[in-house]
């Protein structure tokens, strides 16, 4: 999905996107491709940023990520909830 990364007009320009595979779906250039065509499609929307956020540690998500340009910009400790525990999550 590409959704709006903030409800406040001065974020308009910039989409939260992701792409979630079933387990056995991955290692098999399926992310990367579909993650492409994700950002094709959200180019005519005239965004100037997009913001991939990953629950860490995650590093074939983090590679996958950067692959397709994207650049670690923060991380926050504990701020989510998943599987059980407090999980941090970066920002690519």
């Amino acid at each position: 999905y590409g959704r709006a990364y903030h409800a406040r007009t001065a974020f308009r320009r910039t989409v939260e996107c992701a792409i979630y595979l079933h387990p056995n779906a991955t290692g098999r250039g399926m992310g990367r491709a579909l993650y492409a065509r994700l950002l094709d499609a959200l180019r005519p929307g005239g965004y100037h940023v997009a913001i991939g956020a990953i629950a860490l540690p995650n590093p074939a998500s983090v590679r996958l990520h950067e692959q397709l340009g994207f650049e670690k910009a923060g991380h926050l400790a504990e701020v989510g909830w998943k599987f059980g525990q407090w999980i941090d999550v970066g920002y690519w």
